[in-house]
């Protein structure tokens, strides 16, 4: 890649981090410096989000820069949760953004308790079957412990060789972590999550999960696997 090329998409990228930190501080789905969202580039760096930034102005030229083995090579401290943040790399080759926020209903759902450790939410909705599937719980750790990269990254290991895909982590009492190919992806990919959410804790969990014979049809037709 030439180094015109290199920079043109890296400028893309920060560019990409800012607009969707916004969007999601501007419709209310992140609040004061919670959260924070990377990009890995294509030469195995990544772009993450600056600690105690708040994603609703976020600086393009600011947001840090990282090689892939974590050593800082520009802009503002990197965020805290780094280390998870690269941990989901390398467990998920396909993972091009990871993102991470303190979404109000997905934690509230931990404090109430959850479906169960393995799967936090039922599947009530189509959707949330398609577009996210089981989301793990990970026991309490201190924001930015390292033991969490472990634990994730070996549930993303064991969904993989359960031939299921692991779209996203809910952390307890501070929030999910999700990952997909883009900014755009892993957002749609969390509003899906917190809707669902949402939608449990409005009906105080007493809404019937789908079917076995209607997860199988969704399985046949769109190919996801509960």
């Amino acid at each position: 890649m030439s180094t015109h090329t290199h920079i043109s998409t890296q400028t893309h990228w920060r560019d990409e981090i800012c607009r969707t930190g916004r969007s999601l501080f501007e419709r209310g789905w992140v609040h004061a410096t919670a959260g924070n969202i990377s990009v890995r580039l294509e030469d195995g760096s990544f772009l993450i989000t600056p600690t105690d930034a708040c994603l609703g102005f976020l600086d393009p030229a600011r947001l840090a820069h990282v090689s892939g083995d974590g050593r800082q090579l520009g802009g503002d401290r990197a965020s805290k949760t780094l280390a998870l943040h690269r941990r989901i790399y390398g467990a998920d080759p396909s993972a091009r953004c990871v993102m991470h926020t303190h979404s109000t209903h997905l934690v509230a759902l931990t404090l109430q308790g959850v479906w169960t450790p393995e799967a936090i939410l039922p599947p009530i909705t189509p959707y949330f079957v398609m577009k996210v599937g089981r989301v793990p719980l990970v026991p309490y750790h201190r924001p930015g412990d390292p033991q969490v990269g472990e634990i994730v990254a070996d549930l993303i290991e064991r969904a993989f060789a359960a031939q299921r895909l692991l779209r996203a982590v809910m952390l307890d009492r501070l929030g999910p972590n999700v990952w997909h190919d883009s900014p755009a992806s892993a957002m749609a990919t969390l509003e899906e999550l917190e809707e669902t959410a949402r939608l449990w804790l409005l009906s105080a969990g007493r809404c019937q999960p789908l079917t076995a014979a209607q997860l199988d049809e969704l399985g046949e037709v769109f190919g996801s696997r509960w």
